[in-house]
């Protein structure tokens, strides 16, 4: 029995899971243990400018004449999360004694800034931040959206870390830094002292070749980024170093503590998640966001591809995941916050059960609209949303939660249809991983809205991921990508959804909804 620690980091908790390789009736299997779960969320503060010139230090910092504050940036608080990291490293080494190694996945594109001597020059700005509202379009006036598209293949969105990196030029911060690590990467930097850039995350920045898998230094010269700050690429499935020994003493692991890249984008580690036996399968890693689409040899860099707003990011083993961003349980999530803050219940098992209640696609909404991206009050947007494509708008907590799943099961079904139509790949069956799993509407809406079948599981999707390719790298398993999937696959409880079931829309509702939504 061999056992690897999984640093998986989402959008609203951290967590480490313990996996392990054990053997079973049928050969090798993962069984994985949460052993700490931390929260995670943005952090918005305000710039602090300092006063005129002889104010004193104590006005400014008590606010008196002088002191004034900017503009608040959204940021993440990545020394909480490292904090969650040890203390699930230390929880972790207390139940098993000794790792056979550790490995980090987490959401894309943000990243953290070092300057001359490796010190980190701030929290990382948060993807939902306005700073890059308008940015993507400066860009394209350097380096036009065609152009961009065909060598990095990935979708426009105004949070790509090159959008991000060009947004932030003029400021203090990026003129001090000298290297930028994105999330997964710097938290492995400060546990091993080793700065790479793991290819499969490095794919979501807008600056990698999505052919050659380098960086293209020439489109982030020509756009004003230091080429510089960017490292040295690392394929998943590699040793990156080992823990330092002053972490390794103080998380009380006696013995060298191997850290392994793996799919530190925790897509990448999903999908070698996803239980699959033959090829002509689509996805759906649902969580905070909703990654939809397809596993392929080779990225499709179409200007209808591109028109159509997909994305080539690297997989594990060379492989391509072309799919599209969907906004996700995100629009659920803040719902239930703004219903929390108000005082409404908000208890999502009887929320879905009486959403189930509701009839079907009553009112749906383009749920990837820009107005959803931000944090807020979402049953005030899903309104307006519903109200400017003349329908009418949810009146009940039941009926609010309903769009949003119709929505989401209408959104799933336009991009596996655009997904094949544009790639030319088959598809005969529709998996479903992470926490959306969980949600058993959902899920029905997902095969009755695809005309597919729906394989629901693992829900930990990344973290099995993560486990299967550390302990393929530290040479506990071997073979390619479809005996990893075979592996992770054994003792799964998976759940199998067909479309048409009772009480859902059929062909032609479905269609119909997609003209209200998508007008």
């Amino acid at each position: 029995m061999s056992a690897f620690a999984a640093v998986d980091l989402g959008a609203s908790s951290g967590r480490v899971i313990v996996g392990r390789v054990v053997d079973g009736v049928d050969g090798p299997r993962a069984a994985l243990h949460e052993v700490n779960r931390f929260p995670n969320g943005p952090v918005r503060v305000p710039a602090v400018v300092g006063g005129a010139s002889g104010s004193s230090t104590a006005g400014a910092q008590t606010g008196g004449p002088g002191a004034t504050t900017g503009e608040a940036t959204l940021f993440w608080d990545v020394l909480h999360l490292y904090r969650g990291v040890l203390d699930g490293l230390r929880a972790a080494t207390r139940e098993v004694g000794t790792l056979a190694g550790v490995g980090i996945d987490s959401w894309a594109v943000d990243h953290g800034l070092l300057d001359a001597d490796g010190r980190l020059l701030g929290n990382p700005v948060h993807y939902r931040d306005a700073r890059t509202d308008g940015i993507p379009d400066k860009a394209f006036a350097t380096v036009p959206a065609a152009e961009l598209y065909a060598r990095t293949g990935l979708q426009v969105q105004p949070f790509n870390t090159v959008f991000q990196l060009v947004a932030a030029q003029g400021t203090a911060a990026l003129a001090a830094a000298r290297q930028a690590l994105l999330v997964p990467d710097l938290l492995g930097a400060w546990l091993t002292g080793v700065p790479v850039a793991e290819v499969t995350n490095a794919s979501t920045t807008g600056l990698l070749d999505a052919t050659n898998r380098t960086w293209a230094l020439d489109v982030a010269d020509r756009l004003g980024i230091d080429t510089r700050l960017l490292p040295p690429l690392r394929d998943p499935g590699v040793l990156l170093g080992h823990v330092r020994d002053d972490v390794r003493a103080d998380v009380g692991h006696h013995a060298p503590l191997p850290v392994w890249t793996v799919g530190s984008h925790d897509t990448a580690s999903a999908v070698v998640a996803v239980p699959a036996t033959r090829p002509d399968f689509a996805y759906v890693s649902c969580g905070t966001w909703s990654l939809v689409g397809l596993e392929l040899d080779a990225p499709v860099l179409t200007e209808a591809s591109r028109a159509a707003n997909f994305t080539n990011e690297a997989g594990v083993d060379g492989t391509v995941r072309y799919l599209k961003n969907v906004m996700g349980l995100w629009v659920l999530q803040e719902t239930l916050r703004v219903w929390n803050e108000a005082g409404l219940p908000a208890d999502l098992p009887d929320l879905l059960a009486a959403a189930s209640q509701v009839p079907a696609l009553t009112t749906v909404v383009d749920i990837d609209a820009p107005a959803f991206l931000p944090p807020g009050d979402m049953p005030a947007r899903l309104a307006a949303a519903a109200a400017r494509t003349g329908q009418t708008p949810p009146q009940t907590q039941a009926e609010v939660v309903r769009c949003i799943l119709d929505s989401l099961a209408l959104a799933y079904r336009r991009a596996v249809r655009q997904a094949v139509s544009l790639s030319g790949r088959d598809v005969q069956v529709v998996h479903v991983v992470g926490g959306g799993v969980r949600n058993e509407l959902l899920c029905r809406l997902t095969a009755d809205a695809t005309g597919l079948p729906v394989v629901a599981g693992p829900v930990e999707g990344a973290a099995l991921g993560n486990v299967l390719v550390q302990a393929r790298a530290a040479g506990v398993l071997s073979g390619s990508l479809a005996d990893l999937r075979t592996v992770g696959a054994r003792g799964l409880d998976l759940r199998r959804y067909e479309p048409g079931g009772p009480g859902m829309p059929g062909a032609a509702q479905w269609s119909a909804a997609e003209a209200r939504a998508f007008v």
